[in-house]
């Protein structure tokens, strides 16, 4: 399949006139496929989502830089044209003087398509000439949805239509009833394989560590936007663990009990979320109601209570040496 791809590609590259050079190359992967570049003008956060018959697209479609902006490179993909394009608009150029750079000396533009949103919502969109039918894109205030190699031309205007009614959303969940939409069209004519969600912040702080709000990927699934929506809420369940665990070091104890209840109710099933509410619990004196938490723990996995052993020597469990042997005790 792969093979026959390239061909034709560079067949199509081929009529009217020969083709100067190769366009394809082992390093540009052939990411036919659908995606959105898109920001949210409340928080500034900007983000791509993609979705493909092809493995791993989120490793060579979806770029991002916190304060800078996103770009999604597609069909047969120029990878070079994330890392270049961020350089761009991190150089002070918009969307469409990024986008008309990054073509300007690309011999293969015909058969890309490439879409580049920038921080203060500027988008540039490029479908090329020869991109594979249906093929096609549409922009809109602080959004692009682009698709190449589709089962019918439905797939665009119901992403587009998708991202508009879908406001009320958080970017990152926004993003995915975009994808929802496109594969309720039909989506790419070839099937599904891989998805990707990348969301960074309208500003940068300097921390490029810590700039990445969501970067999920499903690199090989028979259904990968219901995997990449999974992660994604096993991302939010640990979002609130994170914040239970700063407000336990803030001494803020309602709060951590807060935060980590709305993991548990993302994660029911989750041992260690379990676990580290019952924890909190017994820290904060309320050692009854630990235990009634951490028993099934204990019984699903006895290594939680070799875990409890060690907690009390680096000061993570400050019970009295009473309660601890009512914990360790349990069944």
């Amino acid at each position: 399949m792969k093979k026959l791809l390239v061909m034709l590609g560079l067949g199509v590259l081929a009529v009217g006139r020969p083709a100067k050079a190769q366009v394809y190359k082992p390093e540009e992967p052939l990411a036919h496929t659908y995606s959105i570049v898109a920001r949210d003008p409340k928080t500034g956060e900007m983000a791509v989502a993609v979705q493909s018959h092809w493995f791993s697209v989120g490793t060579s479609v979806s770029w991002g830089e916190a304060g800078v902006g996103v770009v999604a490179t597609q069909s047969f993909t120029n990878k070079s044209f994330g890392l270049r394009g961020l350089a761009l608009m991190k150089q002070g150029k918009t969307a469409q003087e990024t986008l008309k750079l990054l073509l300007a000396n690309d011999p293969g533009r015909e058969v890309r398509q490439v879409a580049i949103l920038d921080a203060k919502g500027g988008v540039a969109t490029h479908t090329g000439k020869k991109c594979v039918m249906y093929a096609g894109h549409i922009t809109g205030k602080d959004f692009s949805v682009q698709a190449n190699m589709m089962l019918n031309e439905s797939v665009w205007p119901a992403m587009a239509k998708a991202f508009e009614r879908n406001s009320h959303l958080p970017l990152a969940e926004r993003m995915l009833a975009v994808l929802d939409a496109a594969e309720a069209q039909g989506g790419d004519i070839r099937g599904r394989q891989s998805a990707a969600l990348l969301v960074v912040p309208g500003k940068s702080k300097k921390e490029p560590w810590n700039e990445r709000l969501v970067d999920l990927r499903v690199d090989d699934h028979e259904v990968p936007l219901q995997e990449l929506r999974r992660l994604l809420t096993v991302q939010r369940a640990y979002e609130h663990m994170n914040n239970g665990d700063l407000a336990v070091e803030k001494n803020d104890m309602a709060l951590a009990m807060k935060e980590y209840s709305a993991a548990e109710r993302l994660q029911p099933n989750n041992l260690e979320m379990q676990y580290w509410h019952g924890i909190t619990l017994a820290n904060t004196g309320k050692v009854d109601e630990a235990i009634q938490i951490l028993e099934p723990v204990f019984k699903a996995d006895k290594n939680w209570r070799t875990l409890t052993e060690r907690l009390p020597p680096v000061g993570l469990l400050t019970v009295s040496a009473a309660d601890l042997q009512r914990i360790l005790e349990l069944k």
